[in-house]
């Protein structure tokens, strides 16, 4: 299959690339920094673009057969729009050239219920303060980036992932279209799931949760490592 990844230089970018080559898969990874991108292979085309910029996103899109964005930016008290934007650029460029697969990121706080069997203190007190205080503005632009999504006539599917973390290997990690116990999605795992969604149609239309169950991190070591740095 014929993939382009929007936010490759990021780590869940690098794990859905490194793994669609692993596949066989023919692979377009699209980053502001080419000369940063630590993978090759002769299946594998690194692509220097900006997502903000429509045309640069068109070059990218022509001749695919499905598209993967994994798109991050930080916390932050400004406002932000790269979710948003960028996605409009992506469905756009996707109808134009009549590449039919998408499948994108959020986060599972957007499921809007909380995780089951969760504590009275995260579902209370610590996760409304990271959605309603220091990821405001990030989850905001979620949602839009969401409903721009749902609104287009391509074939989508939102994953939902938890807290990230990286791992060496892909797990036995869940996957269902409610919202799953625990805390974490290692990167690999999310990877992996973003391949078997764009090489499918199982879930077409839906929004999918993607949970890592073995070896994951204590919550402070997740917070410490990932919260302000917006590594999608």
């Amino acid at each position: 299959m014929k993939l382009v990844i929007f936010g490759a230089n990021g780590p869940t970018g690098r794990q859905a690339t490194q793994q669609a080559i692993a596949e066989g898969h023919t692979v377009t990874s699209v980053t502001r920094r080419p000369e940063e991108f630590p993978l090759s292979d002769p299946r594998l085309r690194v692509v220097g673009a900006d997502v903000l910029a429509p045309a640069a996103v068109e070059r990218a899109v022509a001749g695919q057969e499905a598209v993967i964005s994994t798109l991050g930016v930080p916390y932050s008290r400004n406002p932000v729009t790269v979710y948003s934007e960028g996605i409009t650029h992506i469905t756009q460029a996707m109808t134009k050239h009549d590449v039919r697969r998408l499948v994108c990121v959020t986060s599972t706080m957007l499921f809007g219920v909380p995780a089951p069997g969760e504590t009275l203190f995260f579902r209370k007190v610590l996760e409304p303060f990271i959605a309603r205080t220091i990821g405001r503005t990030v989850y905001d632009d979620m949602r839009r980036m969401e409903e721009i999504v749902r609104d287009s006539d391509r074939a989508w599917t939102i994953i939902r992932p938890a807290g990230l973390f990286d791992t060496d290997a892909v797990s036995d990690y869940q996957v269902a279209t409610s919202r799953l116990p625990g805390r974490f999605t290692s990167r690999a795992d999310l990877g992996n799931a973003l391949l078997r969604e764009a090489a499918g149609d199982r879930h077409v239309g839906a929004f999918v949760d993607v949970r890592t169950t073995e070896g994951v991190p204590s919550f402070l070591d997740v917070i410490r490592k990932e919260a302000f740095g917006g590594r999608k």
